[in-house]
């Protein structure tokens, strides 16, 4: 089990950059995390959802994502609240303290799935999440060292040395544990070194003296993790804009902004020049295409909205003949109205959307999430993508639909065919789909980029550089047979 000093220094990308050096090795490996927050999801083909890392870390290992990879998903919806996804189904929302409150009660969920994959791999690669050194969370945890306890895992702690402190965090985090959770620690990484690792020597010594663990490796800061689907909307707060570019196309970050990596295929592209606008600032008035992504809470995001003024800056931009593309939530904003009389998606009520496309929509209970292969209305492109949503949506506009799902009509086009909207993810990683789009929208869309083939280099890059940093025998080595029966402490 990979743990961290944090967040975000590095768990999720390690734990695929193993799982491909172990499929490399021809083990028969899979990925595991037992509870994930993030708005970040993937569908499964088998059914369900999980978070996007375990479905990136499913790919590394040579799998098809399935629920069992992450059998508790917290998806925010508010500041307080996030619906709950237990193996992959919508449950219910849950304010903070009451599922801090009665989350062991999933640790069953959390052991079965772990169950299910260890009876089906060889060696599983768990991943935990945030922090065990944040002891205030310790009773009832189900994420960190209360799965590792339970299960019986051995444990390697990452720290971040980018961040600063990395002696620290990592001493300070055996200082502050309890000590049987301490001895699951069998050693520790450093992670996103720049420059000469030998510089750290006596910085690994210290830390080997103070904790009494062995370091498995320095690695460095590898450039391949940038090439790779985010999985945190953290990546957001560090907005870079693509360099040269002919079309430019801008993105609001919205406050519950979900599946942003739909727009990973697009920033590859050298004809386009692709730029997040944080909140404080006005979307460019020179954009060519302002696209809007999804969100856990679409009322919520809306108002969000509002507040920055870009509700303004959308309308003016179309109104003046430029594209304006929605996507799940944001093809739900587009509309004229947005009713959610029971709160399911967040916030109970009713708004007027954005007035560009003449549909409307109602939030229901029913959640639809599915793999589909779908039919761009307008080229006959082939999509291979995703849905993850909940609402229906109705109208004028959706009698000239975005795609055919299946044969079945999704989304919804003005009659200029410049405001498009649909409730289908992961369409511009279809190659000839982003190409024939890229072109209408007067991109120059010559370069013949495969985003598959792209990600897949990007993974055996991510793996060449760990395994050249990492003892990855001796990492491999601590995997302990399955210890763990139904009623072990």
């Amino acid at each position: 089990m990979l743990q961290g000093t944090g967040s975000d220094v590095g768990k999720s990308v390690l734990t695929a950059a193993l799982c491909r050096i172990a499929r490399r090795r021809g083990v028969n490996v899979a990925p595991f995390k037992p509870q994930n927050m993030s708005n970040n999801a993937a569908a499964c083909p088998s059914g369900g959802e999980i978070g996007r890392a375990q479905a990136l870390q499913a790919l590394a290992a040579g799998l098809e994502p399935c629920v069992d990879m992450n059998p508790v998903l917290l998806k925010p919806q508010t500041d307080c609240t996030a619906q709950v996804v237990v193996r992959g189904r919508a449950t219910e929302a849950m304010d903070a303290a009451d599922y801090m409150a009665r989350r062991d009660q999933l640790m069953n969920a959390v052991m079965e799935s772990f169950e299910n994959l260890a009876a089906r791999h060889d060696l599983i690669l768990v991943e935990g999440a945030g922090s065990p050194a944040e002891i205030n969370l310790r009773a009832r945890d189900i994420a960190n060292m209360g799965f590792a306890r339970r299960a019986g895992t051995p444990v390697c702690l990452i720290g971040d040395i980018e961040k600063g402190g990395v002696i620290a965090g990592i001493v300070g985090t055996k200082a502050v544990l309890d000590p049987d959770d301490a001895e699951m620690i069998c050693g520790f990484l450093v992670n996103k070194f720049r420059g000469d690792p030998r510089l750290f020597d006596d910085g690994v010594e210290e830390i080997e003296r103070r904790t009494g663990w062995p370091c498995f490796g320095v690695v460095p800061w590898l450039s391949a993790t940038a090439r790779l689907p985010a999985e945190d909307a953290v990546i957001l707060d560090r907005p870079a804009r693509s360099p040269g570019g002919a079309l430019k196309i801008v993105a609001p970050m919205l406050s519950r902004i979900a599946n942003f990596d739909d727009a990973d295929p697009l920033k590859l592209e050298p004809g386009v020049d692709f730029q997040w606008t944080p909140p404080g600032s006005p979307i460019s008035r020179d954009a060519d295409v302002i696209i809007l992504f999804g969100t856990k809470s679409t009322l919520g995001d809306l108002e969000f909205l509002r507040a920055q003024g870009w509700d303004h800056d959308i309308i003016a931009h179309a109104r003046a003949g430029g594209r304006v593309l929605g996507v799940c939530g944001g093809y739900q904003m587009l509309g004229r109205k947005i009713s959610d009389p029971e709160g399911v998606d967040g916030t109970q009520g009713e708004a007027y959307g954005l007035g560009l496309l003449d549909v409307e929509t109602i939030m229901t209970r029913e959640k639809k999430v599915a793999t589909v292969n779908a039919v761009c209305a307008v080229t006959g492109e082939t999509i291979s993508g995703y849905e993850i949503h909940m609402g229906r949506t109705q109208g004028a506009d959706a009698a000239r639909p975005f795609a055919f799902i299946d044969r079945t009509p999704d989304g919804a086009r003005s009659a200029d065919g410049l405001i498009e909207g649909a409730y289908l993810h992961g369409a511009f990683s279809s190659d000839g789909f982003r190409r024939a789009w890229m072109k209408r929208a007067g991109a120059d869309a010559g370069a013949d980029i495969s985003y598959g083939a792209h990600v897949e280099r990007a993974l055996d890059a991510l793996a060449d550089g760990v395994e050249a940093a990492v003892d990855t025998d001796a990492l491999f080595n601590l995997a302990r047979a399955r210890s763990w029966a139904p009623g072990a402490p």
